[in-house]
């Protein structure tokens, strides 16, 4: 059978050190075929469990983004990156609606290809802008623990009312 564009995109990079962060960005969005060939992977699984599931997810999608900063990839690329995951996390914490959302946005797999794009792009006047970048990262994912905190907690109470 011949393979889909999508599989032919999905090789092996050549560069051995980006092996870990394909497979960790298959697994976590590509991993499981469904009927009708749609793809979905673990982080979209992880966000089915309530408050937590979707903060393991971002947690575990910021190591792609570690990668990237480790390999010189620009600030601008890493915080693209960053709103990739920001995106997914803060609309996949919306009950049902996001979870389906989650399944289908995939941020692993669009970072990873920010990966490969820009692999070893950043000047050296850059480099103190990745830092920026990694203490960007860490405010972030603060915040998306907040939000869903926020979200976990404004659920309980509606629950409590009725």
């Amino acid at each position: 059978m011949p393979r889909t564009d999508s599989e032919r995109n999905r090789e092996t990079p050549e560069r051995p050190e980006l092996r870990h962060a394909d497979l960790l960005s298959r697994w976590m969005d590509d991993v499981i075929r469904l009927p009708g060939g749609f793809r979905i992977g673990l982080d979209g699984i992880i966000g089915l469990i309530p408050g937590v599931g979707d903060a393991a997810g971002a947690i575990v999608s910021s190591v792609i983004v570690g990668q990237a900063a480790r390999f010189g990839v620009p600030a601008g690329v890493l915080l693209r990156m960053i709103g990739n995951i920001l995106i997914e996390t803060i609309i996949g914490a919306i009950p049902i609606l996001g979870d389906l959302f989650d399944f289908a946005w995939k941020a692993n797999l669009k970072n990873f290809d920010l990966l490969k794009r820009h692999m070893g792009e950043a000047s050296v006047g850059e480099r103190g802008t990745q830092r920026l970048a990694y203490l960007i990262m860490v405010v972030v994912a603060l915040a998306i623990l907040a939000v869903i905190a926020l979200v976990y907690l404004l659920i309980l109470m509606l629950v409590n009312l009725f």
